[in-house]
């Protein structure tokens, strides 16, 4: 079974293979969990570890062409002395979290400087704090996760500094993993809420919906919270009748992508497939803009523009889908290739 899951995930079976995913993979994860669990641990980790910085839960970034990237300062040296020349204690490095590690277990923390005057620490460090959702989409693929990581659980931190039960003030850990309230013991964890993302067939067409708060022309799947007691496969079937009056016959699991706006999320992607004779859509309007059926050829040439996403909208296109970072893009191009080749 276990074999099986790996070559279904692209690895081959071999034992070399395999030996070097398991040695890496474990290894990493083993040193993330002992620096969630081991203050000791974390603290040591700040003098190897890179540290992305925040402002307001405004990532840090600089231009590279046409796109961002976000530096890393590579010391807690320098981060004390950044703190150092404006006045700060070096303990605030402990409010720095864990995001991550790299191929080699160098850790990765994220810690945010909203404390600090804004504009003469850009000067300092060459760069820009700007917006997570003008950011995003101009990342790297790799420093999008983190940062999308890093934002949601500094917000997390901002919001639980209280005991819900005693009223009382929590405490992180250092690795920022979890909040003790120490009057009543209760240990309170990130969270994140489940939605599905359902890209619905009829066959031959896909139905793609718009709401009013989307930049103007982009359609996408259909999207919905998890109702608390729902399964996934529940909430698909609940969501498109809900929205567009339709009964799904069948679904499967595509994927799932965390997702940081407005808040964290975990987006869960399915396909769905309703009946072509009973496609006739019945749009909810509290819920819904529009929502229309889309050919082959339509979705084609939508997958290949390119929305000028730095402005938020394009006002030159009538038709356009979420980029390639959203996993809505990911069920489009996964529907096209299913409508080319057939079925696995």
């Amino acid at each position: 079974m276990v074999i099986a899951f790996l070559c279904r995930i692209g690895y081959r079976r071999t034992s070399s293979l395999y030996d070097r995913f398991h040695s890496t993979y474990v290894k990493r994860m083993r040193y993330m969990f002992q620096l969630k669990e081991d203050d000791n641990a974390c603290r040591e980790a700040y003098n190897s570890g890179d540290f992305f910085l925040f402002h307001n839960f405004c990532p840090f970034v600089q231009q590279k062409g046409k796109t961002f990237w976000t530096p890393k300062i590579n010391t807690a040296g320098k981060i004390k002395r950044l703190f150092g020349k404006y006045r700060e204690s070096e303990e605030r490095i402990e409010d720095s979290i864990v995001i991550g590690c790299s191929e080699e277990c160098t850790p990765y923390f994220a810690l945010d400087l909203g404390s600090l005057e804004r504009s003469a620490i850009e000067s300092e460090l060459n760069g820009t704090f700007t917006k997570l959702q003008k950011a995003f989409f101009q990342l790297e693929k790799e420093d999008a996760a983190l940062i999308s990581t890093a934002q949601a659980l500094l917000h997390w931190h901002e919001d639980n500094q209280y005991c819900r039960k005693t009223g009382q003030p929590t405490t992180k850990n250092l690795a920022g993993s979890k909040r003790v309230c120490h009057n009543s013991g209760i240990i309170y964890y990130p969270q994140m809420s489940p939605v599905v993302i359902t890209l619905v067939s009829d066959g031959s067409r896909c139905l793609l919906i718009r709401q009013a708060s989307f930049p103007k022309g982009m359609y996408s799947a259909l999207s919905g919270f998890c109702d608390v007691g729902e399964s996934v496969e529940e909430t698909v079937r609940r969501e498109v009748a809900e929205e567009v009056g339709l009964e799904v016959e069948s679904l499967w699991y595509s994927a799932s992508q965390h997702w940081p706006f407005p808040n964290s999320s975990l987006m869960i992607a399915c396909h769905a497939l309703v009946h072509p004779e009973r496609s006739k859509i019945s749009i909810n309007r509290q819920e819904l803009e529009a929502a229309k059926w889309f050919s082959l050829e339509e979705v084609v040439e939508a997958l290949g523009r390119e929305p000028k996403l730095s402005k938020g909208k394009d006002e030159s296109l009538s038709f356009w889908v979420p980029p390639k970072q959203a996993i809505a893009h990911q069920l489009l191009q996964e529907w096209v290739k299913e409508q080319v080749s057939g079925p696995a």
